[in-house]
Formats: C-alpha cells, sequence, structure tokens
C-alpha cells in the first residue's frame, strides 16, 4: 500500500513539473491593442520593432506573430467589428 502511495505523489509530482516547465515556456505579449473598426477586412501593421498576433482566446503556441494582423467581419447586421485582442511583442 505505502509503495503505491508512494507511484502515485510521484507520478503526480512530475506531471505538475512538466506543466510548469511547459507554461514557463509561453511568452506573455509585452503589449495588447483592441481595434474597433468598420465592417469588412482590417489591417493592423506593426511598421517597426515589434510582431502581433490574436490573443483574444489565450496564446496558441501553434501561431506566429507577424508584423502585419489581418481581421474581417461581415453578415446582415455587423456594421462595426472589433479585433478583440491583438497581442504584440518587442523584436530585440
Amino acid at each position: 500500500m505505502v509503495h503505491t502511495l508512494k507511484r502515485v505523489v510521484t507520478v503526480a509530482a512530475l506531471v505538475g513539473l512538466g506543466w510548469i516547465v511547459g507554461q514557463a515556456q509561453t511568452t506573455q505579449p509585452d503589449f495588447e491593442i483592441v481595434v474597433n473598426s468598420p465592417a469588412g477586412q482590417t489591417t493592423i501593421e506593426c511598421v517597426r520593432g515589434c510582431d502581433l498576433s490574436f490573443v483574444e482566446r489565450g496564446l496558441n503556441p501553434q501561431a506566429t506573430a507577424t508584423p502585419k494582423f489581418t481581421f474581417s467581419c461581415s453578415g446582415p447586421s455587423a456594421t462595426r467589428c472589433s479585433s478583440a485582442r491583438v497581442g504584440g511583442w518587442i523584436r530585440r
């Protein structure tokens, strides 16, 4: 019984450690912006020294931040659309 308990505690500790290390590898944006624009396509561009990415639903580890970010909205009731949150990273 004690041996099984030690294994369970060890496995839980290793899973927790792996989760902490995985979280530490995600970089948070240096800044966030919200854009409210007319319906249709809108482009947000970082002119110098930064990259942008959509971050409303959290950071997507598969997404690649780029200097130019484009979004659009359309529909019968869409007169304005919000980009929600766009995160930015300063390139060093």
